[in-house]
């Protein structure tokens, strides 16, 4: 039997639902409600799960809520790079060590990106 015969067949890697939902916010670049991020999720999964996703992602502080009739307005609290840049935060604060941990992020980038993070600690280059 191969992995993907099994019961988790189809399923999502844990965060992948959200992540979609998050993109989905991201690309709408304006307020819309539940039923336009489902339209743009793959896998056409139910209302009520994008709607779960979406009140999780509010309790967690990543997406603002604005009523609209029966239903709400959903818009993310950060701009992509800004939630990036909030998960490499949360996981240098949390990965023991911090100059090990900014030694090894740096010696594994490529050379362009190393170039790059370079230009912006000189503040020569723009976001």
């Amino acid at each position: 039997m191969s992995e993907q015969d099994g019961p988790a067949a189809g399923r999502r890697a844990p965060g992948e639902l959200e992540s979609e939902v998050l993109a989905a916010l991201w690309a709408a670049g304006e307020p819309v409600g539940a039923g336009v991020v489902r339209e743009q999720v793959a896998g056409d999964p139910a209302y009520t799960t994008v709607l779960t996703i979406l009140s999780r992602l509010h309790d967690k502080g990543l997406v603002t809520r604005k009523r609209a009739g029966r239903g709400y307005l959903y818009s993310p609290v950060r701009d992509e790079a800004g939630h990036a840049a909030a998960g490499m935060r949360d996981l240098l604060e949390h990965g023991g060590n911090r100059a090990a941990v900014l030694a090894r992020f740096v010696s594994e980038l490529p050379a362009e990106d190393e170039k790059l993070l370079e230009q912006l600690l000189r503040g020569h280059a723009e976001d």
